[in-house]
């Protein structure tokens, strides 16, 4: 078992372990109600196992799949039942599920009643080491995906590793987006947190999900991502927008292609448009470039836009000037020479050619 602090107000521990389920009732053993948000299959294989760890009264409380059910029906819906089953102030909502379910439970926790405790429960690799943590939680909207949300901090976070063996293969890989963006955001001559050096050595363990090593990848990512909430919590410094690497692109490629792409299948195709990108304004060199493309690629996920072509540079650029991020313009997360930084407004042709490079508009 790895125990990682997420070193906020009031701190919380995110708990890596195969089994970490069974932690469930010594967490909540203080709520007098737990509501489990889930969806049906996850809730058919997790849920009597979760409830019967829980010494209090239990609801399980489903919603749709996909990024489609992150919508205001589905927060407007799981409200609306939280309240005719009588959930209170100071009950607690448990996200049990993946990145859809952990946003959309943890949103619904922070509005209802103002704001009651979430539990996330993490049931995929990209929950696990991204979304669960760090009390980031939204719901999309057409015009963009996580663009109406609130900072939530959940009680905790259980990554129980023995979920992933489940995992249908397309959902490992999409987690698996995540892991190359940490690995890409420290210094790969350094790598303080031993990622990289992880992903090299073992790139065919991970790919066969053996345990002993999925555990030691959950916990580097999980660091990686703790250190940086506890500098900047609600990303008011700029310092936690670095974990957004990729993900400006990556967002208006789902909301572009109505979500057929994974998050993490667009977050790698992100990783290699702002290597191109960081190339493009010469802020680093071409090793650098070459990195951005082959570290997605040795772990199996796309660095091209499947179709690209018949996708429009212009349309993409409007989507990417609603970003979270942007300030009035097109807000992107590079490396460079003083590592990972904010770049508004990077040249016209440097825009162009990195979009080019991972196949839009050829």
């Amino acid at each position: 078992m790895s125990v990682v602090t997420v070193d906020v107000v009031p701190a919380y521990d995110v708990v890596v372990a195969p089994g970490a389920l069974h932690e469930i009732g010594s967490v909540l053993r203080s709520f007098r109600r737990v509501a489990i948000v889930s969806q049906a299959e996850i809730a058919d294989r997790y849920a009597d196992a979760v409830r019967s760890d829980i010494d209090a009264d239990v609801e399980v409380f489903l919603m749709g799949d996909g990024e489609e059910a992150k919508t205001f029906a589905t927060l407007e819906d799981l409200c609306r039942r939280f309240a005719a089953w009588g959930l209170l102030r100071g009950d607690v909502v448990v996200a049990l599920g993946g990145g859809v379910v952990g946003d959309t439970a943890g949103f619904a926790a922070a509005a209802y009643h103002r704001g009651i405790a979430v539990l996330q429960v993490p049931t995929t690799l990209l929950a696990m080491v991204d979304a669960a943590i760090g009390g980031k939680t939204a719901v999309n909207l057409p015009e963009g995906k996580n663009l109406v949300g609130a900072f939530h901090q959940p009680i905790g976070v259980l990554a129980d590793t023995d979920t992933l063996a489940s995992l249908p293969e397309q959902e490992y890989r999409s987690g698996l987006g995540e892991v190359a963006k940490y690995a890409l955001l420290g210094d790969v001559v350094e790598d303080p947190s031993g990622l990289v050096e992880l992903l090299r050595l073992h790139t065919t363990a991970v790919l066969a999900r053996d345990p002993a090593v999925l555990g030691d990848l959950v916990t580097r990512c999980v660091r990686i991502k703790a250190d940086v909430i506890a500098l900047d919590p609600e990303e008011r410094t700029g310092i936690r927008a670095t974990l957004n690497l990729g993900h400006t692109l990556a967002h208006a490629l789902e909301t572009a292609g109505g979500y057929g792409l994974t998050h993490g299948e667009a977050v790698a195709i992100g990783l290699a448009f702002a290597g191109a990108l960081a190339g493009g304004c010469e802020r680093v060199g071409a090793d650098v470039v070459d990195r951005y493309q082959a570290v997605p690629a040795s772990l199996g996920l796309p660095t091209e836009v499947p179709g690209g072509e018949d996708l429009r540079a212009d349309a993409l650029l409007e989507l990417m000037r609603r970003d979270k991020k942007a300030s009035g313009g097109l807000t992107f997360v590079l490396p460079g020479p003083h590592g990972i930084e904010r770049v508004d407004d990077p040249p016209e042709p440097a825009l162009r050619y990195a979009l080019t490079s991972v196949g839009i508009g050829e």
